[in-house]
């Protein structure tokens, strides 16, 4: 079973609505669970004498159109600022080297294309620009800190 397989099986699950699903193959055993906080993905791969090695994912283009899609305004209950959220899985950096001052720093004015921080995917560095004008209210994360998608970043003021 290559990772692809294993990928496919995972959506699979998630779309049937399934709580929990177990297969156990010869030289794998993957157990997909579900319907909790979190999905949770289980896979032990016994050892044998000839197990095909799965050849690397490469970084695909889905991660240049998920950044195009940084932010978006979210209405909280009692907020009036937009919350730009992480477009991919990575770790988050607020400085573009270490000794490099840091993109943007709390009540700091920004602009419609400004980098914001860069998110490191499988050793790649993406940048996230801004998609709206304001004033950067508060930073939710920590600098070398991993992130989710969706997960938010920074909060900023429109007005």
């Amino acid at each position: 079973m290559d990772i692809k397989e294993i990928q496919n099986l995972i959506k699979f699950v998630a779309k049937s609505g399934a709580s929990e699903v177990k297969l156990e193959m010869d030289d794998i055993k993957i157990t997909i669970k579900t319907g909790s906080e979190s999905d949770t993905t289980i896979v032990h791969q016994v050892p044998a004498t000839h197990i095909p090695q799965a050849a690397p994912i490469a970084a695909q283009p889905v991660a240049a159109e998920a950044a195009k899609k940084t932010s978006e305004p979210v209405a909280t209950e009692d907020s009036k600022y937009i919350t730009i959220k992480s477009p991919i899985i990575g770790t988050f950096y607020r400085k573009p080297s270490p000794d490099k001052p840091l993109f943007v720093e709390v009540g700091q004015t920004i602009a419609e294309g400004d980098v914001l921080c860069v998110i490191e995917a499988m050793k790649l560095f993406n940048e996230i620009e801004s998609e709206v004008s304001g004033k950067i209210v508060k930073v939710l994360v920590d600098d070398a800190s991993p992130v989710e998608f969706d997960q938010p970043l920074f909060l900023v003021d429109p007005s």
